[in-house]
């Protein structure tokens, strides 16, 4: 069992910036990759960024490259989310997410349905 609560979203101008942040608890320790998606209203979720948490190694959605920075501190179970150079296209709910096993971690929202996540953080950007 994972247990996930983002933290970090408001209300920022577009240009500004801002840091989300989930905490894991649970069986934190099997946890293998972790990822950030999002939901604007009528609008299909969509991955931003995923991590492993082994090597660190990223990947991020075309949309978000260049502006957003996805990172973790496993002493602090802890994901971040750094958002820069923040759109109004950019306004939605946030989540994360976490996937055990193994194998290649994609930011496709589906691969993640059957694990676990957070109960979202609303991000508003305006012009």
């Amino acid at each position: 069992q994972v247990h996930l609560v983002e933290s970090g979203g408001g209300s920022v101008q577009a240009g500004g910036s801002l840091r989300l942040s989930c905490v894991a608890s649970g069986d934190t320790y099997s946890i293998y990759c972790m990822g950030w998606f999002r939901q604007a209203p009528g609008k299909e979720r969509e991955g931003v960024a995923r991590i492993y948490t082994g090597s660190g190694s990223a990947l991020y959605s075309d949309s978000v490259k260049g502006r957003f920075t996805i990172s973790r501190d496993n002493a602090k179970n802890t994901l971040y989310l750094q958002m820069d150079s923040m759109k109004p296209e950019d306004t939605a709910i946030y989540y994360c997410a976490a996937r055990k096993g193994g194998g290649y971690c994609s930011i496709r929202p589906r691969e993640y349905e059957s694990e676990y996540w957070g109960q979202g953080t609303q991000v508003t950007v305006s012009a």
